[in-house]
């Protein structure tokens, strides 16, 4: 009696995990088709919002631009190109000094927080003048670097990679003082060397404060490139918004905008797949798990 109460256990316990599962997965669903739909929602609304007050006059087109302006003009940029050459290369101009410039100050970043962080009397020695360096106005640093380097990517690439070092850098020096002390003294009683704490202990406890940072570190980046670009420059998408600023081309501007916008959400959906890469390994938070 009991084996055969024990074997009709088993199917239903089996059929409810199933349906658990299945409404956990329709739940995630339901709930991803509910953000795009805000999202397109909230779209839908700004942008048909904004054509009706302009073709109403409650808005001039002529100082804010029109949505459907911006899109011929949008077009007429990628057929026909600017005075400064083919619109693709101007977007790659800037792609390419953007990445340069996230690559370095990135890494120059992580590099300077783990030293750093580790270290006290290093912390104490460097630290002011990094908060001295870190308070000089992004746009007097940008035009240092011009006076210095002229008007080609060098300069561009160099503000980018300081706007984007000092984002990297704190994270990277607070995940360093977060780890667990008794896990490096655990790693030093069994004869880790420095060097094998650093790559097996530290760098992987802060590797989410870092990877972190890295979110809004390559829109900064982006902030560093424009900036130069619109200090002077011979290409790139900050010389096509300045020129259609000084042309009173709104269209232009937006329209110059809304690619920066594509490149800078591209990004960051890469830099996502990869944080989900390196951090496969932890565990979710309460937060994630909650939302699914």
């Amino acid at each position: 009696m009991s084996t055969t109460s024990t074997a009709s256990a088993a199917p239903a316990k089996g059929s409810g995990q199933n349906s658990a599962a299945a409404a956990a997965r329709r739940a995630a669903r339901g709930r991803v088709m509910r953000v795009w739909a805000g999202r397109i929602g909230i779209a839908a609304f700004v942008i048909g919002g904004w054509q009706a007050f302009t073709a109403w006059g409650i808005v001039d087109p002529f100082f804010f631009g029109q949505p459907s302006g911006i899109w011929q003009r949008l077009i007429d940029l990628f057929q026909n190109g600017t005075e400064f050459g083919s619109f693709y290369a101007n977007i790659w101009t800037t792609i390419q000094e953007a990445l340069l410039g996230f690559a370095a100050g990135s890494v120059a970043g992580v590099v300077f927080g783990v030293a750093l962080g580790q270290s006290r009397y290093l912390s104490d020695v460097l630290g002011p003048y990094i908060k001295m360096v870190n308070a000089i106005p992004r746009i007097v640093l940008g035009s240092i670097f011009i006076v210095a380097f002229g008007i080609g990517v060098t300069p561009k690439i160099l503000l980018a990679a300081v706007l984007v070092f000092f984002i990297v850098f704190f994270n990277a020096f607070q995940g360093v003082r977060e780890v667990d002390r008794n896990i490096l003294a655990n790693a030093r009683v069994l004869g880790a060397s420095q060097l094998q704490i650093i790559r097996h202990v530290i760098v992987p406890s802060a590797l989410t404060w870092i990877i972190a940072s890295l979110h809004s570190a390559f829109g900064f980046a982006i902030v560093g490139a424009l900036v130069g670009e619109v200090l002077g420059a011979q290409s790139g998408l900050g010389l096509v918004i300045k020129t259609a600023q000084n042309n009173f081309d709104p269209n232009g501007v937006f329209a110059t905008m809304l690619v920066i916008a594509v490149i800078v959400l591209g990004a960051e959906w890469l830099i996502g797949k990869l944080e989900h890469r390196l951090l496969a390994w932890r565990p979710p938070a309460p937060s994630e798990a909650n939302s699914l």
